[in-house]
């Protein structure tokens, strides 16, 4: 059987052409930048299927629910050095376009906080995270592609009426400070899974970063009961091994690392070490396999392409087993790599890349955005001998099963 050649059509969501803040005036209510290309920034690329596996590809996309565990939905700007003074505007647009051609039926959104410099150089400040909610939510107000997603029914809800469900996210718990209550006003916002530390320590534990991990905090053990509470779900992808370890057993529902790679595969501190994804897995959480730029990187595949994220993908699953991995990508729509060349401090990116030599891309090849990522992941599964039933579960079926544990009915 041949391979399919051109570019395979793949299931799109109604789009009426709507873009970000459309309904205000550019330059009287807010300065115009100009943004990367949310389809065709790069050569497209379409992982090679026969054109029976990519009618099977079309099949599932249609049929199964595709959801991606962590993912940033903002176009950037074209010029990526624009960002300081884009990001201080607070306001952020969605790449709506490229979503309804990504064959996602739910998107875990976790906004750009850790760049949010409206107040402040460092980000993460609570006054900034509400407003970067306030103004995304403005927007999702006027547009007709994504549901605000709080309650599973909600992620039916969308694949039934060919929308897409967007859920909430926060990559730390910074923001709260050290007060316990802004937990229920950022659920009371929508937030719906929340990280504990980014890559610096803050009230309740340790980040990536740090060379004294000290482990989940008493506030911290706090803030996972008040987690557990609320049916909010807790994310251990940016702790540092010991606070991600405390985290797991601290929490009475399972947990999810979102966005993350083996350390047995690609010795930097982002990646997890295994006893951290046993663990994991043990307790009934969820894996979510990363494709940010220069992150699950392979020996076998040194150059960061989908060959190597699905090395990550098929360790994970024989380290815990299929019912415990899915995918959490991490792409946006723009130039990632020249993002975090312009953010190496402020996200402290040296620090988790940091590890054996690599080879620099521009992109990773077949992940570079969310409008191509998921059906190329869907289309390596299909090539690879996956079952239809294993490809169901990581592609959607284990984070429900994790959100049906931890979320209020």
């Amino acid at each position: 059987m041949s391979e399919t050649a051109g570019k395979p059509k793949t299931k799109t969501k109604p789009y009426n052409g709507y873009k970000s803040f459309s309904y205000l005036e550019p330059g009287v209510d807010y300065k115009p930048f100009k943004l990367a290309k949310e389809i065709g920034r790069v050569e497209p690329f379409t992982y090679p299927v026969s054109e029976e596996e990519e009618a099977l590809v079309q099949t599932i996309l249609e049929e199964e629910m595709i959801i991606s565990l962590h993912e940033h939905t903002f176009v950037c700007p074209e010029n990526v050095y624009e960002i300081f003074e884009f990001r201080r505007q607070g306001r952020d647009w969605t790449g709506y376009e490229g979503l309804s051609v990504s064959g996602l039926d739910v998107v875990f959104e976790n906004f750009m906080d850790g760049t949010a410099l409206i107040t402040s150089n460092a980000g993460w400040k609570w006054t900034d995270i509400i407003h970067d909610l306030g103004i995304r939510y403005s927007d999702f107000a006027h547009q007709d592609l994504i549901i605000r997603a709080e309650t599973v029914d909600d992620l039916y809800r969308a694949k039934r009426e060919g929308k897409i469900a967007l859920v909430s996210c926060l990559e730390a718990a910074t923001p709260i400070e050290n007060e316990i209550d802004r937990v229920d006003v950022l659920y009371g916002f929508g937030v719906r899974v929340m990280g504990i530390a980014y890559s610096e320590a803050n009230a309740l534990g340790s980040g990536l970063k740090e060379k004294n991990d000290g482990g989940l905090t008493d506030f911290g053990h706090k803030v996972v009961k008040r987690m557990n509470k609320l049916g909010m779900t807790i994310d251990v992808s940016h702790c540092g091994d010991k606070t991600a370890h405390d985290v797991i057993l601290a929490s009475e529902k399972p947990v999810f690392i979102t966005h993350v790679g083996a350390r047995a595969l690609w010795n930097t501190n982002r990646m997890k070490p295994d006893y951290v994804l046993k663990a994991c897995a043990e307790r009934g959480g969820v894996i979510g396999i990363e494709g940010a730029p220069h992150t699950t990187l392979t020996k076998n595949h040194p150059e960061h392409s989908i060959e190597s994220v699905m090395e990550h993908f098929e360790y994970v699953v024989d380290l815990v087993g299929i019912d415990h991995v899915a995918f959490g990508l991490d792409t946006l729509f723009g130039d990632h790599v020249g993002l975090h060349h312009a953010f190496a401090n402020q996200l402290s990116i040296g620090e988790s890349h940091k590890g054996p030599e690599f080879q620099e891309v521009s992109y990773v090849k077949g992940l570079e955005n969310p409008a191509e990522s998921y059906p190329n992941v869907v289309r390596w599964l299909v090539k690879h001998g996956y079952s239809r039933d294993e490809i169901r579960k990581v592609m959607g079926e284990n984070i429900i099963r994790v959100l049906k544990e931890t979320w209020v009915k």
